[in-house]
């Protein structure tokens, strides 16, 4: 079952995995599982390929543990402890504990860049045989090809993703569990920890801050959880708590975004009291500074309303970060400008918010005349469109006595075609002896005399399968180097001239590393096709290689 040189840190009984009853090892280097009165391990997973490992929610029926794979599979064990669900969770939570302790020292560092370029690379085989065809053959380097050849695919991957939301009740859902000593116990998971970053980005500093040559990962949570920071009903704070500066930056922040107020003005509340002199002559004490005198209701209302600006702030920061374009040549605006323009904006937001909730276009009579989607009509002649077809006026009308004269001569001239009397006939002797006619056949079809320039079948009939898959390949690969080797001329700049030299290299190192193979298998195995098969391949090369010296002679002769 195991080597000699693996050690059994937890063996438990009574694991189900599908279907089958077996027993859970977690071992030195892996962890397996093994059916029940069998000798050979049925599954068996490295450390170093586990990405994280997964358990049922509180409250299912069955107690499970999954482990997710690096490959995107998983492995979903289920404990069938005999004595009750509390025997099953204790089992589960002993496998989960030791697991978190060995993962760390396995977990490999996986490049989220290389997956993203190695998924895209599956979803596209034409972007894959190109990046086999152009940089395992060396003709670019890898970093050219996703930087340029592949630029179109991974922008468009980048334009698809969505922003997922922050949930205003993520924190109430964390429901801590008793573990028998008079503590708590909080399940974290990926999702939760990032909607604190995103929401609390205080404490996600100070993670980066401590974590990991500070302290681990579990002991930053549970003083996190420990913290004023956390429980602020709390009266008296103590003095080396971790997060009391996280507390007073987002005081900062609270009061900045009660002075710079709401640019909606359907949701200002504050717009819709009336701004008067009260009876002291504007000396007395408005609503806003009449305060209650209960200090823990005061808290806890002002971390409603901070924790909902910072839910907010969370899903709107990504929207102004896309909105930001970079600047042309690197250049950004100053700060007193984009201060400017931003309170010359705001009276023209609340304007446009106004109109789109008085003004309706299907209501409003200007949407229909000044505004005309539609296609304009031309007419070259009017008359024709509005009055019809009109008569000819020259021509005069048949009387019934023409009519049946006209009718009288068709008669005459049918009877004639069916008896054949007026019909042409040929004499009865041959112009053309049937053996000349035999002869002038043979020499006008292919292969006679005067057709020695004609195929009957084209290159496309006479080549295999796997050879016009290759020449393809070979063709999309040469189109695409030329296509960026044109697109630098003229090169007008510094990099475009430098573009310009290494994709004629680029086009060299094609030429001898995929064109010329395929030409000799081709002039080897399909000698009859050789010469018109790549001649138009050769012909576009050429071309870029002329283009090129002549750009070369000119430069020197500009020296």
């Amino acid at each position: 079952m195991t080597t000699s040189s693996e050690d059994v840190l937890m063996q438990v009984s009574q694991v189900r995995y599908k279907k089958g009853d077996g027993t859970l090892y977690v071992m030195n280097e892996r962890i397996a599982w093994m059916l029940d009165n069998r000798d050979t391990v049925s599954v068996s997973h490295k450390y170093a390929d586990i990405k994280l490992q997964k358990i049922s929610p509180e409250g299912k029926s069955k107690i499970q543990l999954q482990v997710v794979l690096h490959d995107g599979t998983s492995s979903t064990f289920h404990f069938v402890n005999k004595n009750g669900q509390e025997a099953q969770i204790k089992d589960r939570d002993d496998v989960k504990e030791l697991l978190q302790q060995l993962l760390p020292k396995f977990k490999r560092k996986v490049n989220k860049e290389l997956e993203e370029k190695n998924r895209t690379l599956q979803e596209h085989p034409v972007l894959l045989q190109l990046y086999r065809d152009l940089v395992i053959t060396q003709v670019i380097s890898s970093e050219e090809f996703w930087s340029q050849h592949a630029a179109e695919y991974t922008q468009a991957k980048k334009t698809q993703r969505q922003e997922i939301g922050v949930n205003s009740a993520f924190l109430a859902d964390i429901k801590p569990q008793t573990d028998g000593c008079n503590g708590l116990k909080y399940n974290l998971t990926v999702d939760v920890i990032e909607c604190i970053f995103k929401t609390y980005p205080a404490v996600k500093r100070k993670h980066q801050e401590n974590v990991p040559h500070k302290m681990s990962e579990s002991d930053f949570w549970t003083k996190f959880f420990q913290s004023h920071y956390f429980h602020r009903d709390r009266i008296n704070a103590g003095t080396k708590d971790l997060f009391t500066e996280c507390a007073k930056i987002d005081d900062q922040e609270l009061k900045k975004d009660l002075q710079s107020g709401i640019n909606d003005p359907l949701v200002d509340i504050t717009s819709f009291e009336d701004q008067t002199l009260d009876e002291n002559y504007g000396s007395g004490s408005s609503k806003s500074d009449k305060t209650s005198g209960n200090i823990v209701h005061q808290s806890m209302i002002k971390r409603f309303n901070q924790h909902s600006i910072m839910v907010m702030k969370a899903s709107t920061a990504r929207q102004s970060i896309q909105t930001n374009q970079p600047q042309l040549n690197g250049s950004t605006p100053s700060a007193s400008k984009v201060t400017n323009d931003e309170s010359d904006d705001g009276p023209k937001i609340k304007k446009r918010r106004i109109q789109e909730k008085l003004i309706y276009d299907d209501l409003d009579a200007s949407c229909d005349t000044n505004i005309n989607n539609g296609t304009s009509l031309n007419l070259t002649h009017v008359d024709r469109y509005l009055h019809g077809p009109v008569p000819g006026y020259g021509s005069a009308e048949s009387t019934s006595d023409e009519l049946l004269v006209t009718l009288s001569h068709l008669k005459r001239e049918a009877s004639g075609w069916i008896s054949g009397n007026t019909l042409p006939r040929q004499a009865a002797t041959s112009l053309v002896s049937p053996a000349a006619a035999v002869s002038a056949l043979g020499e006008l079809t292919p292969g006679g005399s005067l057709m020695k320039g004609f195929r009957e079948e084209s290159l496309g009939q006479l080549i295999p399968k796997d050879l016009e898959k290759e020449f393809r390949n070979v063709y999309v690969c040469a189109c695409e180097l030329l296509r960026h080797f044109w697109r630098s001329f003229p090169p007008t700049t510094p990099q475009l001239e430098e573009k310009a030299v290494r994709m004629h290299d680029a086009l060299h190192r094609f030429h001898s590393a995929k064109l010329k193979p395929f030409e000799d298998r081709v002039q080897r195995e399909f000698s009859a096709v050789s010469q018109h098969l790549t001649s138009h391949l050769n012909q576009l090369l050429n071309t870029a290689y002329r283009k090129f010296a002549v750009w070369q002679q000119r430069k020197m002769q500009m020296r």
